[in-house]
């Protein structure tokens, strides 16, 4: 199985509207690695919130995509265009069930003189049976050239 390992120059903008509050914009640029393996693409890289390190991981499709957070935030953000899916939030007290109601995902990339990418996905999140909002994650990548 070949792994292709690329280095990439990340901006990442995050748009949270929860049911109950104001509406929250983050923008980051990051460094990573675009990985291709198996056929499927993948974005890893590390983020800093307050003190801790969170690694991500974005399995990107046009149908179906994952995100995976470890470290000073456990999570597993399953997507499907066709139905809800399941995943889990790890909290002080314990795993938590989550639901992803996907209502946009798309996957763009060029694989020209430099590599570049745009992942999107749209989806409402459910705790419990209850929205807890609405979230937009676009994520841009740019292969890092020698």
């Amino acid at each position: 199985m070949s792994v292709e390992e690329t280095k990439v120059k990340i901006k990442l903008n995050s748009t949270i509207l929860p049911i109950d509050g104001e509406k929250e914009n983050y923008e980051m640029w990051l460094d990573g690695s675009l990985v291709k393996k198996s056929g499927k693409t993948y974005l890893r890289y590390v983020e800093q919130l307050e003190e801790k390190e969170i690694r991500t991981t974005v399995k990107m499709g046009n149908d179906q995509a994952l995100i995976l957070r470890g470290g000073g935030v456990k999570m597993r953000l399953p997507f499907n265009t066709v139905q809800e899916e399941i995943g889990e939030y790890d909290t002080q007290y314990g795993s938590m069930p989550i639901v992803t109601k996907t209502k946009h995902l798309s996957y763009d990339y060029k694989e020209d003189s430099q590599m570049s990418g745009k992942f999107n996905v749209q989806y409402d999140l459910m705790i419990s049976g209850q929205s807890v909002g609405k979230y937009t994650l676009e994520i841009q990548y740019l292969e890092v050239l020698k």
